[in-house]
């Protein structure tokens, strides 16, 4: 943590990093404390999913247990109003790189859960910009 970096931004990358744990993917109740009950989520793929789906599905995305890991980097964050903050991130998972976007929001408990997410694919490195 950078000593500019708000406490409310570290939280929420301790557990945007916790959703690319295998261990915390495969347990539902563990998946759902990180998730906030009005989720949405536009994929890499262009998908779109609701809460619901993703809980179903987060078990077996990537290729599951089995599947390469995820590799998260270039965190940054801000926090846009008391107890909502925005990440952007970049992740590879296997030859897929992309990048990413999140908004968490604090509960009526105080806890940080993923609200929104989107990803966007890299194109090659010699077409990025």
């Amino acid at each position: 943590m950078t000593h500019s970096q708000h406490p409310d931004v570290a939280e929420a990358i301790v557990r945007e990093r916790l959703l690319h744990d295998p261990a915390v993917r495969l347990s539902r109740p563990r998946a759902e404390a990180l998730f906030d009950p009005e989720f949405t989520e536009v994929g890499a793929s262009g998908r779109r999913w609701t809460y619901a789906e993703m809980i179903a599905a987060l078990p077996e995305l990537h290729g599951g247990e089995d599947g390469p890991p995820i590799e998260a980097g270039s965190f940054t964050g801000t926090v846009l109003a008391p107890g909502v903050v925005h990440l952007t991130y970049e992740t590879v998972i296997g030859v897929r790189h992309a990048r990413r976007s999140s908004v968490w929001r604090r509960d009526a408990e105080g806890a940080l859960r993923l609200y929104y997410h989107q990803g966007t694919p890299v194109p090659d490195a010699a077409e990025r910009p």
